[in-house]
């Protein structure tokens, strides 16, 4: 049987998905018109194909490499070949390295004082607007992500200077720019030259770190470098590994923790029994130790049930390298399968009622009435994300900080619209206004 799918357009689905407003809303309506498995046109993919019903998924999970020209933006950021398409025999070792570091307890607990510390102090930072003037979400919180990721990626205490976080968002903003095409205020050659030179810099500063790990200084440790120094990486795959590290962990930890406050600045009976729950199990502690974490199972579903309604990557891409059966479709060798997150969360057939914010959602009984891959923020499978555990770590961290000390309500009149930049994007950023709360 045929797949279904819109009629080819000469100009190879571009249009299409403008006009959708981007990719995220144009898998919603895909899906909306054409049902669980649909097929479209994809730019830089020849055929495509979009699975939104997660029993249908599991015939997918086992694959285990992405489309190449789908992350040729990328491509220039690396020195020993582009991580998101390292080839199975690679990844796979690399893979592990990774989750041994990343997924780990032990590292987690290393780094928590240090995550903590630098809640705190932007927690501090907005106490200061309290009743003032709004905060912007998105710009304070991927900032404070990016001195997470870099204190966690770096090591050491002035492991995110200023000069380092200065150099990643140059870098960012040019590549990400090259990928939407977004045209800057300075020529591309002054853009390009300026990024240029902020990749060295950020490259400079990870092999001083790593020579401190060659030589055994006590100074700039770090898990994640130790651990490839250790398994014998060279210094370019050490650099790579850094600087992926990076781009993945800070944008989508910083949206997933402004949706998840808007959303409950939207449903202010809900954040009320988080903040009650964080007064239960804190008391009068301003910020949680880690083993809280795991007593804070409020504050556990509404992240969950935030990362459903607004995931921080709205999709994936995996590329078959034989046919596969699917239902009543055969999808082709050399397709791009298509994993459609958001339009996957919203399945009524799994989520009644999908538009509506309901946190009770991921009660241990209701997670075990629904498929498997009903909800997959990191993705799944072999290609699924490495850092979800440490993500997961420094969102909960962060929204304890904030609900016990502040409330937080929408601006009047500003509009909150998702738009696609790699991540779940809000097109004028999220602003909010603070209120100092008082515990029970």
């Amino acid at each position: 049987m045929d797949i279904p799918g819109p009629d080819p357009r000469t100009d190879g689905g571009v249009g299409a998905i403008a006009a959708a407003g981007g990719l995220h809303h144009y898998q919603r309506w895909l899906h909306a018109q054409y049902g669980p498995v649909v097929r479209f046109q994809l730019p830089g993919a020849d055929t495509a194909v979009s699975i939104a019903d997660p029993v249908l998924l599991e015939a997918t999970a086992h694959l285990d490499q992405r489309p190449e020209r789908l992350f040729d933006f990328l491509t220039p950021l690396f020195e020993a070949g582009n991580l998101q398409v390292l080839p199975a025999d690679e990844h796979t070792p690399w893979r592990r390295l990774l989750l041994s570091v990343l997924a780990g307890r032990p590292s987690h607990e290393r780094h928590f004082a240090r995550f903590t510390a630098l809640t705190t102090a932007l927690a501090d930072q907005w106490a200061g607007k309290a009743g003032h003037e709004p905060v912007a979400l998105q710009k304070d919180l991927t900032a404070l992500a990016l001195r997470m990721i870099c204190a966690y990626a770096l090591g050491g205490d002035d492991a995110a200077p200023d000069s380092v976080i200065d150099a990643f968002e140059v870098v960012l903003t040019e590549y990400l720019g090259r990928l939407y095409e977004v045209a800057g205020p300075d020529p591309g050659e002054e853009r390009a030259e300026r990024a240029a030179e902020a990749l060295t810099h950020l490259r400079t500063a990870v092999d001083r770190i790593v020579a401190a790990h060659r030589s055994g200084g006590g100074a700039d440790r770090s898990d994640l470098i130790g651990a490839l120094v250790s398994a014998g990486e060279r210094p370019a795959r050490i650099r790579d590994t850094v600087m992926m590290s990076l781009l993945a962990a800070h944008h989508t930890t910083g949206v997933a923790i402004s949706w998840t406050l808007h959303l409950l600045g939207d449903h202010p009976d809900v954040a009320e029994r988080v903040a009650d729950e964080l007064d239960d199990v804190l008391g009068d502690r301003t910020a949680p130790a880690y083993a809280d974490l795991r007593r804070l199972t409020q504050l556990d579903m509404v992240l969950k049930e935030s990362m459903r309604l607004r995931p921080p990557g709205p999709y994936g891409a995996r590329e078959t390298d034989e046919a596969i059966d699917l239902g009543d479709y055969e999808i082709p060798a050399g397709a791009t399968v298509f994993y459609p997150f958001w339009a996957i969360h919203m399945n009524p057939l799994h989520w009644p009622e999908p538009e509506r914010f309901r946190p009770e959602r991921f009660t241990p009984q209701e997670v075990a009435k629904r498929p498997r891959l009903a909800y997959v923020p990191f993705g799944f499978g072999p290609r699924g994300c490495e850092g979800a555990a440490l993500a997961t770590v420094e969102a909960q961290l962060v929204l304890a900080v904030l609900l016990k000390r502040f409330r937080f309500r929408p601006v009047p009149g500003h509009e909150v619209t998702p738009v696609e930049r790699f991540v779940l994007w809000a097109a004028d950023d999220i602003r909010m206004t603070v209120t100092p709360r008082r515990a029970r």
